[in-house]
């Protein structure tokens, strides 16, 4: 944009720019843009409702009228500034210089404020409140109107954690946009006529949306509230910080609302770059878990009498050490971060390994996962940056994009809605590699590709070796593949990716669904990683490290440590005598059972923790760790972008994990360097970071499994609202879970014999899982169930089978399956 006070024959138009007068001040806009958007950047602020930058213009509220005069003639009525676009030679004059368009704007308000109740003072939207801002700055200083007001039964509830004051609603459209442009979930929408107009919910879509929270943040008045922050605090009490979410890799910018040492609320930030002005759900309101009563404050340590009790960060901190050198003398230490790390304190994990622990048997990969995943990120992700990788703007921008062992819906939220948006204005094609049409395949317009769970990557390589639609797609300039976590669980899905990417020149992008996934990588919280991508077996670089980290040459072992699992499997068989355990849920691995088993089993075990768990209520020592909003750091996202945050509450009492294994190692007569994040992060900083190196793997495809009489190949995945440590305590968010069903598709079910709505049962050796039918676009002989509904037990817990395993499924008073 150009302004200038000189005469426009002076200098030339750029070229897709129009030339256009507002308040007297001459400029240069780009064609098609919003009138109020050039007003906006002159630092012209006019009144608006019904605007919002990320949603399509609406002009529902009128409250943005603006004097327009094109070819020296004036328009017969002042226009909607949010609904035209600049034109050359226009002149407007907003309420700052037009007496026309301040009347209309006061008349608009008055308008809105007939049936717009006077209760400002409980309202939540007071103190933040757009319609009282704008009813002192362009509002009548009394209103004619002295009829009854309209009113509304109240609260509406949307869901369970939205909750919909009618008589508030200036029916700005903002929401109902938002649900159809954005989140595509068809939740609220615009009802009746005339004056009985009001939002609602349609009584043939029932709510479901992972995204509803953001309607409360950009409804401008109070119309739309949440029922967990309902009547809870006024704006002007709170304490706002900047933050970054804990609950996937996106690093969505949030701020953290809090009042009197409390988390109060959540908001979405806003970031451009990242996730925008929106967040899903979970990272809004799933923060409960930080006034959880299973909250840990003070150390535990195990007594004589094998109860764990509360003692001193002196004696715990004593008796972690000495039995942890006493293990280190005998058989060895596991490692075990797990994945909700910053990478300050993931690096923290990888140098106490090495420095305190002499050993690479360190692995955050607190889930199902392979040697052939790591070869794969240590080849493909590891030291890609924005300006290297793939960013959400190049996703965006991306003409075609395969998603594999991802459903960026329930697994990265953020990732979805960009997904959405590109389809929907750029015309992206989306490919999702899986078992079935889900909710954000629909919604993304994506093409599925059919895959019996185990067989994705012979999948894959057949649609690659014989060309088509999706090679001739992704060979375009600029096509990505999304590949997640969940690709460990199929042998060779990694490798049929990579070649995949090398025939079409696609661009690959990694994205777990931790926040601290992979920040752990780069932090070199692996068995086969040194921090900044170094290679174990890479003589020069243990050297190196060893250098920097102060240590005699040759305490890093030169051979590769143990995985998650074989970490475990070691501890059970005795080979490991002490475990240390960062936030890992065991139910999350592959065998929980074994999992446990291996924690009871091993001589000694030291959990840092925030919460009482399954293994910290077998531990020896419990050392207490502070959550996100009592400690500083940062994550890197799925991007490879590090996201900073800082300190929302008084931290005292509280340590962060890199802190606590400083003060750890250095009874055990080592010295980490971790003791701040500041610390840790510029002692990484300075070992810095080699390009990714390695060989891509070469796994030959594994053959699906083959169901037999009454069985079915099973398919999970965990949902973006269900079970979790993170997401206790929030009845509000549970309960606009999706339904737990077993999914199958019709020909499957006429085998085993089930019906549509009625129980099934899903059974294995280990368990069983019970839940109603529901039918969908599945391979015949496949099985789908949710890895985590809410309030019941994971599904690798109760069955101990996963993606890809034989299952039995029986149908309501049907033992044998139903099968021909």
């Amino acid at each position: 944009m150009t302004l200038s006070p000189e005469k426009s024959e002076t200098r030339p138009v750029p070229e897709g720019h129009v030339r256009l007068t507002i308040d007297g001040i001459e400029v240069d806009a780009p064609q098609g843009e919003l009138l109020i958007r050039t007003c906006e950047r002159l630092g012209i602020i006019v009144p608006r409702f019904c605007d919002h930058p990320l949603l399509e213009p609406a002009g529902a509220c009128r409250q943005c009228l603006v004097e327009v005069e094109m070819g020296g003639r004036p328009m017969p009525k002042p226009q909607a500034s949010c609904t035209m676009t600049v034109a050359d030679g226009m002149v407007v004059k907003t309420q700052h210089t037009s007496p026309v368009a301040d009347k209309a704007q006061q008349g608009v308000m008055e308008l809105l404020l007939i049936n717009h109740p006077l209760d400002c003072p409980i309202c939540d939207k007071g103190g933040e409140c757009p319609l009282q801002n704008q009813a002192m700055s362009t509002g009548r200083t009394d209103s004619r109107f002295v009829e009854t007001k309209r009113t509304f039964p109240k609260p509406l509830p949307i869901s369970t954690q939205v909750l919909l004051d009618r008589e508030r609603c200036v029916l700005c459209q903002r929401c109902t946009r938002f649900s159809e442009q954005i989140a595509g979930d068809p939740f609220i929408e615009l009802l009746e006529r005339g004056a009985q107009q009001q939002i609602g919910v349609a009584a043939d879509k029932p709510f479901q949306s992972y995204f509803s929270g953001n309607t409360i943040q950009i409804c401008p008045v109070g119309a739309l509230t949440s029922a967990a922050y309902r009547f809870r605090s006024r704006p002007f009490d709170l304490v706002s910080t900047p933050g970054v979410t804990e609950h996937d890799s996106s690093g969505a910018a949030i701020r953290t609302d809090s009042r009197r040492g409390t988390v109060m609320r959540r908001l979405a930030g806003n970031d451009p770059e990242v996730n925008e002005e929106w967040i899903d759900d979970k990272t809004r309101f799933a923060f409960r878990y930080l006034t959880s009563p299973a909250r840990i404050t003070r150390p535990l340590v195990r007594g004589a009498d094998g109860v764990l009790a509360e003692a001193s960060w002196t004696e715990a901190l004593r008796v972690a050490a000495e039995g942890l050198l006493a293990a280190r003398a005998e058989g060895g230490i596991g490692v075990l971060p797990g994945g909700r790390l910053t990478v300050e304190d993931a690096y923290a994990y990888a140098k106490f390994a090495r420095a305190a622990a002499h050993t690479n048997d360190v692995d955050f990969r607190a889930r199902p996962h392979s040697a052939e995943e790591l070869e794969f990120l240590a080849a493909t992700v590891v030291g890609t940056t924005p300006e290297t990788g793939v960013t959400f703007s190049a996703l965006e921008a991306a003409p075609a994009v395969l998603t594999v062992g991802l459903d960026p819906e329930e697994e990265a939220a953020v990732v979805f809605l960009r997904l959405r948006k590109a389809v929907r204005k750029h015309g992206q094609r989306v490919f999702q590699l899986g078992q079935w049409s889900t909710p954000g395949v629909e919604k993304t317009e994506a093409t599925l590709i059919p895959a019996v769970p185990g067989g994705e990557a012979a999948v894959l390589r057949e649609l690659a070796a014989g060309g088509g639609e999706l090679v001739d797609a992704l060979s375009a300039t600029g096509a990505v593949v999304l590949v997640g976590e969940r690709a460990a669980e199929v042998s060779g899905l990694y490798s049929a990716v990579a070649e995949l990417a090398t025939r079409t020149g696609a661009k690959i992008a990694w994205v777990p669904r931790r926040a601290g996934d992979r920040g752990a990588l780069e932090a070199g919280a692996v068995p086969t990683l040194l921090p900044g991508g170094r290679a174990v077996t890479d003589a020069a670089a243990r050297a190196e490290v060893e250098q920097a980290w102060g240590l005699a040459a040759g305490t890093i072992p030169a051979e590769p440590g143990r995985d998650a699992d074989e970490i475990l499997a070691a501890a059970a068989d005795g080979v490991l005598s002490a475990l240390v355990v960062g936030g890992v849920d065991p139910h999350d691995l592959a065998d929980p059972a074994a999992a446990l088993e291996a924690v009871a089993a091993v001589g000694f075990v030291v959990s840092l923790e925030i919460q009482r768990s399954a293994v910290t209520e077998l531990a020896d020592v419990v050392l207490p760790v502070a959550p996100d909003v009592q400690r500083a750091g940062s994550y890197v996202n799925w991007e490879g972008r590090r996201r900073e945050f800082g300190v929302t509450l008084d931290a005292t009492g509280v340590l962060p994990d890199c802190r606590v294994l400083d003060t750890l190692a250095v009874e055990m007569d080592v010295d980490l360097f971790t003791q701040t994040s500041a610390a840790a992060g510029g002692d990484m900083a300075r070992l810095g970071s080699v390009a990714a190196s390695g060989a891509v793997p070469t796994v030959g495809a594994a053959d699906a499994a083959a169901p037999g009489y009454g069985q079915a190949v099973l398919a999970t995945w965990r949902q973006l609202v269900g079970s979790g440590s993170l997401s206790i305590d929030e009845p509000h968010l549970a309960g606009t879970a999706r339904p737990a069903v077993v999914r199958v598709n019709g020909a499957t079910a006429e085998r085993l014999g089930l019906a549509e709505g009625a129980p099934a049962t899903v059974r294995t050796a280990r368990g069983a899982v019970t839940l109603p039918v529901a039918f969908a676009d599945l391979p015949d002989g496949v099985v789908w169930l949710p890895a985590n509904p809410v309030d019941a037990p994971g599904v690798r817990s109760v069955l101990g089978a996963g993606h890809g395993d034989l299952v039995g499924v029986t149908g309501a008073g049907n033992l044998d399956g139903g099968a021909a």
